[in-house]
C-alpha cells in the first residue's frame, strides 16, 4: 500500500528512456534522478546513489551492461552495477551540459555545450571530435552507415562528421519550414533502414533527407503540433512524438495517424522502441509504455512516483 506521501507525490517529468542488454527499463527524469524497473515498468527503484544531479537530460546503455547518464550541470556519470552507484566521467569535458549520449562502435560520443566529444568505453578521458562545433549546443546525435556521424545542434542545423574528412559539414539545405522559416534548432535525429535521414526541430516539425542530409524536405505539415521530441523508425511505420501526443506514418509523412489512446499527458519528452518492439514514451508526468505499435498506452508510473519519495534524500 502507497504511503500518503506517494500518493500525492506527482509522477516526475522523464527527459530519458534506455533498455540495457539484460532488459531493465532506466528513465531519467528532470529533478528526481535516475529510476530503474526490471520488469517493464510495473515497479521503479530510486537509482541515485553518488549522482550529484538530479537532472537527467540523456541515457546510454553498453552492451557489457554499463549504463550512462547525462546531466544537465555536472556532466556524464557511468553505472557498472545496474544503477547501483555512480562514478564521474568528465575528464577532458569543457561544458558539462550533457544533452546527447550515443554508443558505437565501443565509442561514447556525446553532445555538449561545447560540441561533440568521444571516449572508448573503458577509458576516462573525452577528446573532441573534431573542431567546428565550438560554443555548440548539441542537442542529438545518430551514426549512419559507413561510420557517419551527425548531429543536430542549437542555432546552427546539422552537421556530418566522416573519419574520412577529419571535419563537420553543415546540413542545412531545404530545413525551410512551410511559413518559409529556417529550422536550425534541431532537438532529434534518426536514421531508418534505408538510411534516410529524419530531423525533429524544436518548433518547425519533421524534415527528411534521402541523399545524407544534402537536401531537407518538411513532411509533417499535418501535424496538429510542431515541437518534436521523438522519432522512432522501424518496419512498422515512422512514429513521431509530439507536445501534443504521438503520431504514426506509413507513407514518409503524407499522412499522420494520432496513435495517444490511454496516453493522459500529451506532452511528452522523449520516445524509444525496446528489442522487443514495445514503444516507452517519457512525458512531462511519468512513463507509459504501448506493446501494440502505439494503438494503446498503458501508463507505468505509479511505482515511480513512490520510488521518487522513497529515494529521496
Amino acid at each position: 500500500m502507497q504511503s500518503p506521501a506517494a500518493e500525492r507525490a506527482p509522477a516526475p517529468s522523464i527527459q530519458a528512456l534506455v533498455v540495457s542488454r539484460d532488459q531493465s527499463l532506466y528513465a531519467g527524469s528532470f529533478g528526481m534522478g535516475v529510476f530503474r524497473s526490471h520488469d517493464r515498468g510495473a515497479s521503479w527503484t530510486a537509482a541515485n546513489t553518488d549522482l550529484p544531479d538530479p537532472f537527467i537530460l540523456c541515457l546510454a546503455a553498453a552492451r557489457d551492461g554499463t549504463v550512462y547518464a547525462g546531466t544537465f550541470r555536472a556532466g556524464v556519470f557511468r553505472s557498472r552495477d545496474g544503477g547501483k552507484r555512480w562514478e564521474p566521467m568528465n575528464a577532458g569535458l569543457k561544458r558539462l551540459e550533457i544533452k546527447a549520449l550515443l554508443i558505437e562502435g565501443g565509442v561514447i560520443y556525446a553532445g555538449t555545450g561545447d560540441g561533440v566529444y568521444r571516449v572508448a568505453e573503458g577509458d576516462n578521458r573525452w577528446r573532441v571530435v573534431t573542431k567546428g562545433l565550438d560554443e555548440t549546443l548539441v542537442h542529438s546525435l545518430v551514426m549512419a552507415p559507413e561510420r557517419t556521424l551527425f548531429a543536430g545542434t542549437s542555432g546552427r542545423g546539422v552537421f556530418r562528421y566522416k573519419a574520412t574528412a577529419s571535419e563537420w559539414t553543415r546540413l542545412t539545405h531545404g530545413l525551410v519550414d512551410h511559413e518559409g522559416l529556417v529550422e536550425n534548432f534541431i532537438r532529434v535525429l534518426a536514421v531508418d533502414k534505408d538510411q534516410a535521414l529524419y530531423a525533429g526541430t524544436f518548433d518547425g516539425g519533421v524534415f527528411r533527407s534521402g541523399d545524407g542530409g544534402q537536401t531537407w524536405r518538411p513532411i509533417s505539415r499535418a501535424l496538429p503540433n510542431d515541437s518534436i521530441r521523438g522519432i522512432v523508425t522501424n518496419e512498422r511505420g515512422l512514429f513521431v512524438a509530439t507536445g501534443r501526443g504521438i503520431f504514426k506514418s506509413l507513407n514518409q509523412g503524407r499522412q499522420w495517424t494520432p496513435l495517444n489512446h490511454g496516453l493522459t499527458e500529451l506532452s511528452v519528452q522523449v520516445l524509444i522502441v525496446s528489442d522487443d518492439g514495445s514503444l516507452y514514451a517519457g512525458t512531462s508526468s511519468g512513463v507509459f509504455r504501448s506493446d501494440d505499435d502505439g494503438e494503446h498506452w498503458v501508463g507505468i508510473s505509479t511505482g515511480l512516483a513512490e520510488a521518487g519519495v522513497s529515494g529521496t534524500p
